[in-house]
């Protein structure tokens, strides 16, 4: 058993990390626990790897890294909640309300 793992590192020209299975976790865990979860792939940039947004039914969200975009549509296939590509669709307004109602009353959150 290794103790000890190597991490990937990202692409040239990325300050990031790759996505690493403790995001998978996350974003597994996150899809079990909530309601109503979509995917919304969000584009590699200079700074940051290719990311998911999950964003259920009440707005609650989280975002984590993945292998790509095809990484993205296959977790999302695997765990069987709808994907779509943020820089066609954009973020859903129920995501903006909850952003709102935190802004308003964080000690509920």
């Amino acid at each position: 058993m290794a103790l000890f793992r190597r991490r990937r590192k990202a692409p040239a020209g990325s300050l990031d990390r790759t996505a690493d299975r403790a995001d998978l976790e996350h974003l597994e865990t996150f899809v079990r626990t909530r309601r109503g979860v979509e995917a919304y792939i969000e584009p590699r940039t200079t700074v940051t790897e290719t990311t998911v947004m999950l964003i259920a039914d009440d707005g609650e969200w989280t975002r984590r890294r993945v292998e790509g975009p095809e990484g993205a549509r296959r977790f999302a296939y695997r765990v069987g909640i709808p994907v779509y590509d943020v820089a066609l669709m954009g973020y859903p307004q129920r995501m903006r309300d909850y952003n709102e109602r935190r802004k308003r009353r964080p000690e509920l959150y």
